[in-house]
């Protein structure tokens, strides 16, 4: 028995997670106002939950907005794609090819200085930013050990309540990890155990290398030139 190959696209023929997510090759004739009131929840479903940086995985968009509407699943999330790029600066990215997760990201052009931010979060994602740019600067890991003492010099500190990010070992371990900014990983061998941060994947589709060498010259106050490697790396990724 031959087996279908399966599409890179968002309109993939299967979804790993969940029962009985085979997408039906035979698509059933729906009228037009149908399929337009599934894009227009689907679209309502995926701003929701890029509000809150939350990735998208595929079995929930056929769970809770597609359901019957599996048949015209390609018609429905490539319309809400088209949209959410055309309406809003929003594109879908998958980012983890094997479940099937996507992310939001935002392909508007960024007035200068405007990094990952947007009002509501403005001060965490500037935190944010910091520890990308230590991260970056680093060698784009760090250990946690190394990471808490330069915060430390910020006064910020893992165990004491801070007046603007509240919980700060909370927001970097689980806020910032689940919205897929930071990549937290255990150190083998460690005791007692350690555990490095990376970027990750949200942070590599919404900022660039680039724009953080340039962040960090700015408040050193020197051209990105002046560290040799960083803006050797830099200058080769996109």
């Amino acid at each position: 028995m031959s087996q279908r190959k399966r599409s890179k696209g968002l309109g993939s023929s299967q979804v790993t997670d969940g029962e009985d997510d085979t997408i039906p090759t035979q698509v059933e004739r729906r009228s037009q106002d149908q399929v337009n009131q599934k894009v227009s929840e689907l679209i309502q479903f995926l701003l929701l939950k890029d509000q809150k940086k939350i990735p998208i995985k595929r079995a929930d968009m056929l769970k809770n907005i597609i359901r019957e509407y599996r048949d015209a699943y390609s018609e429905i999330v490539n319309r809400a794609g088209r949209t959410l790029q055309e309406v809003f600066g929003l594109q879908m990215v998958e980012i983890d090819t094997k479940r099937h997760i996507y992310i939001l990201v935002n392909n508007l052009p960024r007035p200068e200085g405007q990094y990952l931010c947007r009002e509501k979060e403005k001060e965490k994602l500037g935190l944010l930013l910091i520890i990308l740019s230590f991260i970056f600067m680093k060698g784009n890991s760090v250990k946690d050990s190394t990471l808490w003492e330069f915060l430390r010099l910020l006064r910020v500190y893992p165990g004491k309540q801070h007046s603007v990010f509240g919980d700060v070992r909370k927001l970097l371990t689980e806020e910032f990890v689940r919205q897929k900014y930071l990549e937290i990983t255990p150190i083998p061998l460690t005791d007692p155990p350690e555990f490095k941060y990376q970027w990750g994947p949200r942070a590599e589709k919404e900022t660039s290398k680039k724009n953080v060498l340039s962040f960090v010259a700015k408040i050193q106050g020197k051209d990105p030139t002046f560290w040799a490697s960083q803006y050797s790396e830099a200058e080769k990724t996109p």
